[in-house]
């Protein structure tokens, strides 16, 4: 029978009954064939309904097929959201800037197969191990298979390697390949489970529901059914092993061959591993060294080590396809270019650093320190050294516990301990006893001795049996120099390790001492009978109340002192975080350690070696001066915050008492004169602590900034910016001096913030040229700026910049002294230089010494210095000036008309006279014959002499004579300094 006939009376008799009348014969189509469609799709469903139980093989009609078509396959479903959750990473890993894809920033780390006998042994670093015993394998190799394997059963591969290895990377490549089809191909599902998130399920269920609850798309699919060997397909794929609790006794973990029975998460992965369920998938287990005997040797196929990378063209690789991600100009390009060159040189010396980047991690952390160093910007984020440090530890041990069961039963949250916190209070200890020793290698005793020399129960060996196992070497390597120095490190034979990178030592011993843990025993006793007080305080409270009937004052005296007790303890408690704030002034401004370079100079050079001599003495004395700039860094918020997920809890409260006696110990400080390089230490510590209010309040009582000699790099000026930007809009200094500091245009421009806070600006001997001026003239016309002197002595300005710097500064009222010495300003800069004068109303001063002006042009800067209404002074030594020609402009340098003269300072003599000026002028040469050109400075002080000689032979006072001899000493001083460098220079070549 036809459904659509018989149902044509029904509905008529229904439009009929219910709609009191007859339908017109256009309704009644309508109605018709609505049914008919609605007929047709249940027919369709129905037919779908009938394949699906018949299996995926059962062939339907043309229609169906093509209808079936349309909806997604499941697996594409799962390809597409895999790729989208792998490549997803942590925001630390997107500061490298470019264009940023996974792909292009991964390296295979050394992967070898391992025989069972050689499973556990300890990863060593590449310059002390032989050769490999297998050759170097691949994800996709570790499933080929051998004609021992059972072909019927999936392998079971376990890759462990220890703490920074690259085994989540290595993760995290193969799915994304698999996803992209260019690994793995003989698997159609793959399957990947953190075993992080499996433990912390409290429902048991099966493993059809344990997939479909991470993956809804795959509920249900064919492939998880245990039917035939569908499964051979399927690869799953467990990351950290060691997170589970896995019990391969059966009277502990019950047999189960049911994909659809439900049970603990650790017994789906045991019967998995066991080959019960679903026998014919594949398996890869991650986890590290500690936990490899947690699955018996008879259900692993294979052993595989991830041995990190093994020699230096590895970590070449490593570092140019992170550092060589810029996309800004060229030269910041062939900079970057420059950088993984003298980084691979570093490591081909196989010194420390190469031992230390033997392991992917640290290779991260080299490379994310320079990237900090050298290519930070204005417009990227906020970024501290002690964040980098901070984030490299949060990606390493980020959520780890140390817990050393190893049965069914999990213990509660609250029996962990904290792996971060076991750091710090072992290898922190450690750490901090090396720096307060100004120690950096240790030996085995002594490791034992911090370590763990204090072990009494079984459950503390167990624990610090792991952390042995899989995080000791982490931190502390052997030390590579031994073999070199053993005569200075120790006794023969003995072993000696150091902390992998320098400055891991003084952040662990900052973390330390910020957390508190350097407790005396007073403070240790301390806390235990404070609470122990507190306690009874309650008891004591409701006691006062029945005893204060009968019982003298001066005996219930007694029972106030009880109360005393917590808040002596607590002051106890303020004098230890003022004791922290102490310990971090004292270490930052340390007698010792003043002439040494700035600490961000340091790091760079710890990395990229030292340019230049080798030291001929290994020295054990080296500067610890990021210890204070660490100490400040963890009071950051950003890390207080990451440091609390890690277990590592810095309360806000110890903070605030920290840092209110941090700002009186450091403007107690800064009352005294500080070097360059400490000057720039300062300004690191107060960017790492980023708190503006207590940067204002420090440089509140600072007037004078002097950076003279610091290499600037585009970090520290956006530091000395950023510190500078926290002070209120009324604030400015008096003077920064950043002579020789290496600035150029690009720098410039990022001081500018800091710029305008100043009135007196040395920028002499840089590399500024004309596109500079156009920034100083905009620093001079900015209304909010003050600047009253600009020194720009040694840059090569050229007259275009000259033009430049003087255009459209009509509305200058502040500018008082312009020092243009050796720019390069010639005669056409001399003469364009004295057509715009005028518009400098406020100038007092002009110095255009050293800048090949002659008689002509000279005559024409010093008539119009005469003509104006405030310049007193203007320097022209060192020019190439006729005797007739200074003459000359002595005696154009006054204004008969208007009653004044201008001070023109073209020699140490004025006729047959001493210049008023000599010694200023000899001042300003002795300062810079060694930037100068020795031949020039030569020739013109044999000018000199020349001049004093004359001079003196026409004077007829034997005084005036004895004066022209002083001066006569002192040119030849400068001349004998000028000849020794000159020959210095030359045996360096």
């Amino acid at each position: 029978m036809r459904p659509e006939v018989g149902c044509l009376p029904v509905t008529e008799q229904s439009g009929r009954c219910f709609g009191g009348g007859d339908l017109s014969v256009r309704q009644e189509a309508r109605r018709a064939h609505s049914a008919h469609r609605m007929i047709r799709a249940h027919r369709h469903l129905c037919q779908l309904l009938t394949v699906w139980r018949r299996g995926p093989n059962t062939s339907l009609s043309i229609r169906t097929v093509s209808s079936a078509s349309s909806a997604p396959d499941p697996l594409d479903i799962h390809k597409k959201k895999l790729f989208l959750w792998f490549s997803h990473l942590p925001k630390e890993e997107k500061q490298f800037g470019g264009s940023f894809r996974p792909e292009t920033m991964h390296v295979d780390p050394l992967i070898l197969e391992r025989r069972e006998e050689e499973r556990s042994g300890l990863l060593n670093s590449p310059f002390q191990s032989s050769s490999p015993s297998s050759p170097p394998m691949t994800v996709e190799q570790l499933f080929h298979r051998t004609d021992a394997w059972t072909p019927d059963l999936g392998l079971n591969v376990l890759l462990y390697g220890a703490v920074g290895s690259g085994k989540d990377t290595v993760v995290r490549k193969l799915v994304l390949d698999w996803c992209c089809g260019t690994t793995l191909a003989q698997f159609k599902l793959l399957l990947p489970f953190s075993c992080k998130d499996l433990s912390q399920l409290s429902k048991a269920g099966s493993l059809r529901e344990i997939v479909g609850r991470k993956y809804l798309h795959l509920r249900n699919h064919p492939l998880l059914s245990g039917n035939g060997d569908q499964a051979k397909e399927v690869l799953f794929l467990f990351n950290g092993m060691e997170k589970m609790h896995l019990d391969f006794q059966i009277g502990s973990t019950e047999l189960c061959s049911d994909p659809g029975e439900a049970l603990p998460a650790a017994g789906v992965v045991v019967n998995l591993l066991r080959k019960y369920l679903l026998p014919e998938a594949s398996i890869l287990v991650t986890t590290r060294l500690s936990a490899l005997d947690r699955i018996p040797s008879k259900y692993v196929s294979r052993y595989a080590q991830i041995c990190g990378f093994s020699d230096p063209d590895h970590q070449r690789a490593y570092f140019s396809s992170r550092l060589l991600q810029q996309t800004g100009t060229d030269a910041s390009n062939r900079e970057a270019e420059v950088l993984v060159e003298q980084l691979y040189l570093n490591i081909q010396k196989k010194g420390q650093l190469a031992a230390a980047c033997f392991l992917p991690s640290y290779c991260w952390l080299t490379c994310a320190t320079l990237h900090f160093l050298r290519f930070t910007s204005a417009q990227a984020p906020v970024c501290t050294l002690t964040g980098i440090y901070t984030s490299f530890l949060r990606l390493n041990f980020g959520g780890e516990v140390l817990d050393s069961k190893t049965g069914k039963s999990v213990p509660s949250q609250e029996q962990h301990i904290s792996l971060m916190l076991y750091v710090v209070r072992t290898l922190g200890k450690l750490a901090f006893d090396g720096v307060t020793h100004k120690r950096r290698t240790f030996s085995e005793r002594e490791l034992e001795q911090w370590i763990g020399g204090k072990t009494k129960t079984d459950e503390e060996l167990r624990l610090l049996a792991i952390f042995q196992t899989d995080v000791l070497n982490f931190f502390l390597e052997p030390c590579v120099e031994h073999d070199k120095h053993s005569s200075e490190l120790g006794e023969d034979g003995e072993r000696w390790y150091v902390f992998a990178v320098p400055a891991m030592q003084e952040y662990l011993a900052a973390l330390y001492v910020v957390l508190g843990e350097n407790k005396s025993a007073l403070e240790l006793l301390s806390k235990e009978f404070s609470a122990a007080i507190g306690q009874a305080s309650e008891d004591v409270n409701a006691l006062f109340n029945i005893l204060s009937k009968f019982i003298p004052l001066r005996i219930f005296a007694v029972f106030n002192l009880l109360k005393l007790f917590p808040k002596f303890f607590e002051k106890i408690s303020r004098h230890n975080k003022g004791k922290i704030a102490w310990t971090m002034t004292a270490a930052m401004f340390r007698v010792e350690d003043s002439n040494n370079d700035d600490v961000l100079e340091q790091v760079e050079q710890s990395l990229l070696g030292s340019h230049g001599p080798a030291p001929q003495k290994y020295s054990k004395g080296r500067p610890f001066e990021l210890y204070p700039i660490f100490m400040g860094g963890l009071l950051n918020y950003g890390n207080r915050v990451v440091l609390q997920q890690l277990g590592c809890n810095i309360q806000s409260s110890t903070v605030a008492q920290i840092t209110r006696t941090l700002r009186k110990y450091l403007v107690k400080e800064l009352s005294k004169p500080l070097p360059p390089d400490e000057q720039m230490d300062l300004l690191v510590l107060l960017y790492e602590i980023q708190n503006p209010r207590l940067t204002a309040e420090v440089l509140s009582s600072v007037r004078r900034i002097c950076l003279a000699g610091v290499c600037m790099t585009s970090l520290k000026c956006f530091i000395l910016s950023s510190v500078l930007s926290c002070t209120n809009t009324s604030y400015c200094l008096d003077e920064l001096d950043l002579s020789s500091c290496l600035l150029n245009h690009g720098l410039l421009q990022m001081l500018w913030p800091a710029l305008k806070r100043v009135r007196q600006l040395n920028l002499q001997f840089n590399s500024l040229g004309p596109d500079s001026c156009i920034l100083l003239r905009d620093l001079l016309v900015e209304p909010k700026a003050s600047v009253t002197s600009l020194q720009l002595c040694g840059n090569p300005l050229q007259d275009s910049g000259c033009s430049s710097l003087l255009e459209l500064l009509s509305d200058n009222q502040t500018l008082q002294h312009l020092s243009l010495v050796h720019t390069s300003l010639g005669d056409h800069g001399a003469q364009l230089l004295a057509t715009r004068l005028q518009q400098l109303s406020g100038l007092q001063e002009l110095n255009v010494a050293y800048n090949n002006i002659r008689d002509e042009a000279a005559a024409t800067l010093v008539e119009a210095c005469r003509d104006h209404l405030s310049i007193h002074t203007v320097h022209l030594y060192l020019n190439p000036l006729s005797d007739v020609g200074k003459k000359s402009l002595y005696v154009r340098g006054e204004n008969k008309k208007k009653g004044q003269r201008v001070r023109v300072l073209a020699s140490v003599t004025e006729g047959s006279n001493i210049s008023e000026e000599w010694h200023p002028i000899l001042s300003v040469i002795r300062e810079n014959t060694s930037t100068w050109d020795s031949k020039h400075v030569k020739d013109q002080l044999e000018v000199f002499l020349r001049d004093l000689e004359w001079g003196r032979q026409q004077q007829p006072s034997f005084w005036k004579r004895l004066h022209f001899r002083k001066v006569e000493r002192g040119v030849r001083e400068i001349m004998k300094m000028v000849e020794e460098d000159t020959a210095s220079k030359g045996y360096t070549k």
